[in-house]
């Protein structure tokens, strides 16, 4: 397929999600649905379509080799990953089950049930492999310089050669005795069909049933172990035998393993031009730039001056540094919220005067009550005396 091909392919992909969406989420609100098969035909029928969504965009992914246009279809590629997973969730507190049942859904989509099964991106494969094969420079290197000092010698030990020589006897006489035992039943086994043949002879009936008997033994044999490995093969316990590819596919072949390495080279490249064109523009446009943005906020507080009658403060972090005097902003609203800022930290003076005149009437009303306790104590201690030289007088008239 050609580069225009996927181009129609994603724009085909992308019209689909969008009126999935407007389906999904349409605008005017709709009334909750009670009946739950409902629901769930519901919920199947987006997620059949988010599946041929998911397959036309990640064959897009694989296939296409502009840099920026990879990198915005594999971002709404692993949104509708997301969103698959969202739905096959749902389905699942739905129906208590991870097995679902799409068959009058298929045959409306004119899908099969092989269209079910999610293929694993092939980008994952291919980051996986990349990270694989590092991993595998990075061990192979620390082995090579650190193989020293791991590497152990195993003792080796020695034996005489009389006891080398009897070994390789034994070996062989058990060889040979081999040998001369298989020849010998061979021998045997043909003495004995001689004398059967010789002592009886067969009547065409009974050599046609035998012969019958033998190739339908074969024959049923045979069909046993290919419906046994079409079953395995089918249930994913033995792999497939691969059948020789036809030279259209081995074209087809050759020209995405062509396109990968077009789309290395082209990340690359534009890898590189990111931080080529960066530094150009530092160099060569940078210095216009930053006269130009002086020039701004000069004039800013010449029309800031001209507005309030003085020069403003500059903004500080908080309020986004330099960054705050480019917004579109005339001189008069730039006052008006100077003149807020001050209106604000005036009343936070005042709070904080009027806090710490409350704090100095608290202290004072303390030091009056210490001093009026200690003037009663005084009180009491006067009364005391005069009542006791009443109480020695009377003591000394009734004497």
């Amino acid at each position: 397929m050609s580069q225009s091909s996927y181009a129609q392919m994603w724009d085909a992909a992308q019209g689909a999600l969008e009126n999935l969406l407007e389906d999904e989420y349409p605008t005017m609100q709709l009334r909750p649905q009670k009946d739950r098969l409902q629901v769930f035909q519901t919920l199947a029928t987006f997620y059949l379509r988010y599946l041929k969504i998911f397959r036309a965009l990640e064959e897009v992914n694989d296939q296409i080799v502009h840099p920026q246009k990879r990198r915005v279809v594999h971002q709404v590629l692993e949104g509708v990953m997301g969103r698959l997973v969202e739905l096959k969730n749902e389905m699942v507190e739905l129906e208590y089950s991870e097995f679902h049942y799409f068959d009058d859904i298929l045959q409306d989509f004119k899908m099969t049930p092989e269209d079910l099964e999610i293929p694993i991106p092939r980008y994952f494969v291919r980051e996986k492999m990349r990270a694989l094969k590092e991993r595998e420079k990075m061990l192979a290197h620390i082995l090579a310089k650190g193989g020293h000092q791991e590497h152990k010698t195993v003792p080796v030990q020695s034996m005489s050669v009389e006891r080398a020589l009897w070994l390789l006897q034994v070996s062989e006489r058990a060889r040979q005795g081999r040998l001369r035992a298989h020849f010998m039943k061979t021998i045997r086994q043909e003495q004995q069909r001689r004398l059967q043949g010789s002592s009886r002879m067969l009547d065409p009936d009974q050599a046609a049933t035998c012969i019958q008997k033998v190739w339908r033994g074969y024959r049923d044999r045979r069909r046993v172990n290919k419906e046994y490995l079409e079953e395995m093969i089918f249930l994913g316990m033995i792999p497939a035998q691969q059948t020789t590819s036809s030279p259209a596919q081995l074209h087809a072949q050759q020209v995405e393993s062509r396109r990968h390495c077009v789309q290395e080279e082209h990340e690359a490249e534009y890898q590189r031009a990111l931080v080529n064109i960066k530094e150009a523009v530092r160099s060569v446009d940078g210095p216009d730039i930053k006269e130009s943005l002086q020039e701004q906020i000069r004039q800013w507080f010449i029309e800031c001056r001209d507005a309030t009658g003085k020069f403003p403060d500059f903004p500080s972090t908080e309020d986004g540094g330099s960054a705050s005097i480019f917004a579109q902003k005339t001189p008069e609203e730039v006052a008006a919220e100077f003149a807020a800022k001050e209106e604000e930290r005036e009343k936070k003076k005042k709070s904080k005067g009027e806090k710490n005149k409350k704090g100095n009437d608290r202290k004072e009303k303390k030091k009056e009550k210490k001093g009026k306790m200690k003037g009663k104590k005084g009180k009491g201690d006067t009364e005391v005396g005069p009542s006791l030289d009443k109480n020695v007088s009377l003591l000394h008239r009734n004497q």
